[in-house]
């Protein structure tokens, strides 16, 4: 069989458990007398938390979303229940994040094959991509949103699909982008002060998540982890020297990824393991907690 024939078995049926779930929910509510009702509210699918924060600060009351990778899932593994994907059937607008996320790499057909009317919007359309030559990345660093500089770019394109859906309230949907972009030149402004006062030059993490922060801020990431694997006995050993050579004492990780290998490196050269997560919703404050966090590592 060939793969596209297969490819699109798998659509074909990934829509009948779809379909089995909208029925199943509409017959549920029918039994309780709680049939769903259409609020008049933008329906909006998005990948990950922040883009979360993203679509409610622009959208306010207008919008409802859904989330598809929920909080503490990794977007590199997720698999959406069918509940989840009969509630994106329905979406008006889907917010890609557009940069290469594996999560999108395998739904996104799938996704849009559901709704063939929503509105696509790529976030990550004018963001300045770092290559990484890695196939499970398609070649590009996934995580834009961990830059307050590339946040305000997905904010205008999330604003203008919005816009492009619902033009009746363009004008709010503007005004609400323009408050919120006014908070992230905000948090760009003491990030980038934190920083730079902190001297820190190289952060140590388990998963390389922060490539456009360190880029736009002027520090380098270390990556524990290497496309996706575990480290060797020979790089933790590279690194455990590396550390020690270089003056760090925090290694980073996240709660969406195995800390051991960190934890092992941390106790070889008497330092600590902080968790600090790339994937909170509450963006303004998380990102203001991960520069502390980074700047008080870069001191003595």
């Amino acid at each position: 069989m060939r793969s596209q024939d297969k490819s699109n078995i798998a659509n074909l049926s990934l829509i009948a458990v779809v379909l089995s779930a909208v029925l199943l929910t509409a017959t549920i509510a029918g039994c309780t007398g709680t049939e769903r009702q259409d609020d008049g509210r933008v329906v909006v699918a998005v990948t990950i938390p922040p883009e979360q924060e993203f679509v409610e600060r622009v959208g306010g009351d207008h919008v409802r979303v859904v989330l598809l990778v929920p909080p503490g899932a990794d977007p590199h593994t997720y698999e959406p229940p069918p509940g989840v994907l009969a509630d994106v059937a329905e979406a008006d607008m889907y917010a890609v994040v557009g940069s290469g996320i594996e999560f999108e790499l395998a739904w996104q057909d799938k996704i849009a094959a559901l709704n063939p009317e929503m509105l696509v919007v790529d976030c990550s359309r004018g963001v300045d991509l770092i290559s990484t030559g890695e196939g499970g990345h398609a070649g590009t660093d996934p995580h834009i949103w961990v830059s307050p500089r590339n946040a305000k770019i997905m904010v205008e394109n999330i604003r203008e699909g919005l816009s492009e859906v619902d033009p009746a309230n363009a004008e709010d949907y503007r005004r609400n982008a323009d408050v919120y972009l006014e908070e992230l030149d905000a948090l760009d402004a003491e990030i980038a002060g934190a920083l730079a006062e902190s001297g820190v030059k190289k952060v140590m993490v388990y998963h390389s998540s922060w490539a456009y922060l360190a880029r736009d801020y002027g520090f380098v990431e270390v990556p524990i982890e290497s496309e996706g694997k575990e480290p060797s006995p020979q790089r933790i050993e590279h690194l455990i020297r590396q550390a020690e050579e270089e003056g760090i004492r925090v290694i980073f990780v996240s709660s969406e990824h195995s800390t051991r290998s960190a934890e092992v490196i941390a106790d070889e050269i008497g330092g600590t393991v902080v968790t600090v997560s790339p994937l909170a919703k509450d963006y303004l404050t998380n990102m203001r907690h991960m520069a502390r966090a980074f700047a008080e590592s870069g001191r003595p």
